[in-house]
């Protein structure tokens, strides 16, 4: 007979069970991943490429919510990755609610994560990829497609050392480049020469000579194979980040130079043309049509997660995602220098289900040992979901522009449509660690000035071009400048000039094109900007608050689509 004392035992272990930090669906959810099953793969041909993008500089696991909105335009529209939610499960045949679900969408994203945990951790894929290695001896390449410097307050303190010291312990074999030339010409030079593996950037010359800075390509033999690897590197980077700080090198996406070099890679006898690029999914899919020859595209920048491969004419585009959150494997068969069959899988690295690697926690554990303090400082907490990914707003964002408009005493915020950054849930604790994800930069001042509601308007419309030109290789990737105490109307599919409309303040007050206004924002591309670092402005409103709740807001009215 259960007395009453064992009733209440029994309840109170019950409610544990269900409440708390895990309860029996996500333990059971948990428990139904396991590594075996994540690394299972029918081996193809004799070639087996590995691929990741923009880790940016996240060695620890995480959560990190997909985009709930992600337009395509012109001939983008419709097509992957420009599908979010319920319609991109539709597209690739994913259950709502399975683990791939929180994976790869934000469709029930919260919900999801309490069931399935943080995804990615640098340890977690070195087990990942030491499995493979032993499984395809002499067949395995490792290739990185960018943006593996910049992003985290570890990086920053060591001015990107830690991440050359942790893609040489994984085993890296080459690389292409953005965010990493953010840290000057001089440092870029530098930790180039500590690396173990090439950096390929062939898109990138001399200003004076026009003379390659980096090499283009690097050959290597596996399963019998002779590869080539050609690097791109991101063409709009003196664009879209300083160009005072690498004003000798110049940049751009170099069609022509890109078909010689697969030519020339070829005519060297190069069996299988791999191309690590940080174009962007579009541009990469356009470029996939214009230069001949390339086998397969590893495509990095835009943070696209796809499933599955997307064919372009004979080229295997493939799109790993960010963050460390999935490992890529193609398995290609070979034959008279042409893909003849294929095999892929896009891992999520759920961390929970991945013994991590001894060697690379370790090394880990000693980066982060000396910022241990800073990093886990709780600064408040949460009520919602904190997210950045979206074209037109995510609330981390929100909560950066809130900031800036109260400590930095403006009108208006603006803060860049960065795409790096993870979330935190409900109830979470808000950390130093979490502030320096978001913001970790070189150029950092948050700045207060005075703009015109004419160059409002001309900044607004000049991002949404970068986005939204039908032609893919004017597009720079990245999302809408975010925007605090503003909101607007936007119409994607118009011309530049006539895109923004119905720009108000948060009183509901017209945005007059001849008057002026106080805003504050941060990573400015002009040398000399002034202001204290963005950090410091979030970590001290945060700290003022103590508790934040930013709900979902709509400032931004979408037409045309």
């Amino acid at each position: 007979m259960l007395t009453r004392r064992d009733f209440m035992q029994v309840t109170a272990a019950t409610a544990a069970l269900l409440g708390g930090t895990g309860g029996i669906a996500q333990a059971a959810a948990r428990q139904a991943l396991t590594q075996a099953e994540l690394l299972a793969f029918k081996p193809v041909g004799q070639v087996t490429l590995l691929h990741f993008t923009d880790i940016h500089a996240q060695l620890m696991p995480l959560k990190f919510r997909e985009p709930s909105v992600n337009l395509g335009v012109g001939e983008a529209a419709g097509l992957p990755p420009h599908l979010t939610g319920r319609e991109f499960l539709g597209h690739f045949g994913l259950k709502a609610g399975s683990p791939e679900a929180y994976a790869f969408s934000s469709d029930d994203f919260t919900s999801l994560a309490k069931d399935y945990g943080r995804i990615g951790g640098l340890d977690r894929m070195a087990t990942l990829v030491k499995a493979v290695r032993a499984e395809r001896p002499g067949k395995t390449l490792l290739i990185d497609s960018g943006d593996t410097w910049q992003g985290s307050y570890t990086s920053l303190k060591t001015d990107a050392e830690d991440m050359v010291d942790a893609m040489n312990l994984l085993g890296v074999e080459a690389m292409t480049a953005h965010w990493e030339f953010t840290y000057g010409e001089a440092r870029v030079k530098e930790l180039v020469g500590k690396m173990k593996f090439p950096f390929l950037c062939g898109n990138v010359v001399d200003t004076e000579w026009e003379e390659k800075v980096f090499e283009s390509t690097a050959f290597f033999e596996r399963g019998g194979v002779k590869i080539a690897v050609i690097g791109q590197a991101f063409p709009y980077t003196p664009v879209a980040n300083p160009r005072w700080m690498m004003p000798k090198w110049s940049f751009g996406i170099r069609d022509d130079e890109m078909q010689k070099s697969v030519d020339a890679a070829r005519a060297k006898g190069a069996d299988l043309i791999v191309v690590a690029s940080h174009n962007g999914f579009d541009v990469d899919r356009k470029m996939a049509r214009q230069v001949k020859g390339i086998d397969v595209l590893l495509t990095g920048h835009t943070h696209d997660a796809i499933p599955d491969v997307v064919k372009v004419g004979n080229t295997l585009l493939v799109a790993s995602g960010s963050h460390g959150k999935f490992l890529a494997r193609l398995d290609v068969e070979v034959k008279d220098r042409k893909v003849t069959d294929f095999k892929f899988r896009l891992i999520p690295l759920f961390a929970d289900a991945i013994t991590p690697d001894a060697e690379m926690a370790a090394f880990i554990a000693k980066v982060r040992a000396p910022h241990e303090a800073e990093l886990k400082k709780v600064l408040g907490k949460t009520e919602g979901l904190l997210y950045r990914r979206g074209n037109f707003g995510g609330t981390f964002d929100d909560l950066i522009c809130q900031a800036l408009l109260e400590e930095r005493d403006a009108q208006i915020s603006l803060s860049p449509g960065f795409r790096w950054g993870a979330s935190l849930l409900p109830g979470d604790d808000i950390t130093g660690e979490d502030i320096y994800n978001q913001t970790a930069i070189t150029y950092p001042a948050a700045y207060r000035s005075q703009m015109s509601g004419q160059l409002l308007k001309d900044i607004l419309e000049d991002v949404a071009d970068n986005l939204f030109h039908p032609d893919p290789y004017y597009q720079q990737g990245g999302d809408m400048v975010r925007v605090g105490g503003l909101s607007y109307t936007i119409d994607p599919k118009k011309e530049i000039g006539s895109r923004i409309t119905d720009m108000r303040l948060a009183s509901g007050e017209g945005i007059d094109a001849a008057k002026t206004y106080t805003v504050a924002g941060w990573a400015s591309v002009n040398q000399g900007t002034e202001g204290p670092p963005v950090w410091d402005v979030v970590s001290n409103y945060v700290t003022r608050k103590q508790v934040v709740n930013l709900p979902e807001k709509s400032v931004v009215k979408v037409v045309g689509v």
